[in-house]
């Protein structure tokens, strides 16, 4: 069974953050259960009810069966509650819900198998119950992954943080080079500068959270502003594109450029003293490629420069990054990790595809056939990549 897609939080659209809350893994074989205890209650279908409350969590589940079985999760509290299944004494899960609210049912579909397994609620203003322990014997139990924890996080939070630091110093090299062409009136100097100081920065996708307010004015698009394109708002890489690829004058363009330079200097030497959240570097990977897929392969950031397909692939590049830095915590959880390593190969080697002798396919060069393929191999990878999200999603226990 797929993971569902998370939701994504675009920075450069000013889009507020959307986050689809069901997150489950799906899993292993049969059962049995202690007979002392009440019957068990089914629905028509025959999923099992089981309660999510802090005086009865996981009430309902008492005639455990092989096979695949979908727990009708009900929460009768009077707030909101995320549920785990786990094996109680390794604490790895085996599957969970988000955001199931007061008085609404939200299901899980597990596969159970040899071994114990108990339902864990934590309420959003409580602290976590653990509900009984149901005992499985006979079956093979299915794949679980064992919680990570925020302390998990922090090694890799750091060692990306320092290397983004290392890409903001590289940003503003190639960004000056940029303004420097403009200040001497070579636009033609200016367009052969534009794409590799934009995609240098978009290889820092992991971080734009943590960029704040300044991602906007360096990679911000004229969406919502009053006046488009034409808006004083309008800044930063696009707002230079716009002008390069639409027969601006340098003399338009030189406060334009000045202004990105001194944002990405600021942010540079800031960021030393800057925070990234560790808890979110998982959510992160999945965020890059989803915005890829919503922005880059549909063409809503072509001011005129037609370098989508390059930005899709500096974006993979980004993720690998990010990916680079989890794979310890996810080799062992993540039984998947060959197969997202083979997509991530397939992805570049299509995107490596569209540049011939340095110059990048534009999107409405593509064939029907190519665009079709690389919306699902990229969108493919966006799915997978929900999973590495809540596998790498520190869990709460107390």
């Amino acid at each position: 069974m797929p993971l569902p897609r998370l939701g994504t939080r675009s920075e450069r659209l000013r889009t507020a953050p959307a986050l689809f809350l069901v997150l489950a893994v799906v899993l292993a074989v049969a059962a049995l259960f202690h007979a002392d205890a009440e019957p068990a209650r089914t629905t028509g279908s025959g999923h099992i009810v089981v309660e999510v409350s802090e005086s009865r969590c996981g009430r309902g589940w008492t005639r455990p069966e092989p096979g695949v079985r979908t727990f009708d999760l009900h929460n009768t509290s009077d707030g909101a509650a995320e549920v785990f299944l786990e094996d109680p004494g390794t604490k790895v899960v085996y599957g969970e819900v988000e955001g199931i609210g007061p008085g609404t049912t939200r299901q899980l579909t597990v596969r159970v198998g040899q071994g114990a397994y108990a339902f864990m609620c934590v309420p959003d203003d409580a602290d976590a119950v653990t509900g009984p322990t149901v005992h499985v014997t006979g079956g093979r139990r299915g794949p679980g992954a064992a919680p990570v924890t925020e302390h998990d996080l922090i090694p890799p939070a750091l060692d990306y943080q320092k290397w983004v630091g290392g890409g903001l110093a590289e940003a503003v090299r190639l960004t000056t080079v940029l303004r420097d062409a403009i200040d001497r009136g070579d636009l033609a100097a200016a367009r052969s500068a534009w794409l590799p100081a934009h995609l240098q920065y978009e290889r820092l996708g992991a971080a734009y959270d943590a960029f704040g307010d300044a991602d906007a004015k360096i990679n911000g698009t004229d969406a919502g502003l009053p006046r488009g394109v034409h808006d004083p708002g309008f800044t930063g890489f696009h707002r230079i594109e716009y002008g390069l690829w639409h027969g601006e004058p340098a003399g338009g363009l030189r406060a334009p450029a000045t202004a990105l330079v001194k944002a990405l200097s600021g942010l540079r030497d800031d960021w030393a003293q800057t925070r990234m959240d560790p808890a979110q570097l998982g959510l992160r990977a999945h965020e890059i490629l989803e915005n890829t897929v919503q922005f880059e392969l549909t063409g809503r950031t072509d001011y005129g420069s037609g370098s989508n397909l390059a930005t899709a692939r500096a974006n993979l590049d980004g993720t690998r990054e990010v990916l680079s830095r989890l794979r310890p915590l996810l080799t062992g959880r993540y039984a998947d990790l060959p197969g997202l390593d083979q997509e991530l190969a397939r992805a570049g080697h299509i995107l490596d595809g569209f540049r011939q002798r340095g110059e990048w396919t534009p999107l409405d060069r593509l064939t029907r056939a190519q665009r079709e393929r690389t919306d699902s191999v990229l969108g493919g990878l966006v799915e997978r990549l929900a999973s590495v999200a809540t596998l790498c999603d520190p869990r709460r226990t107390v």
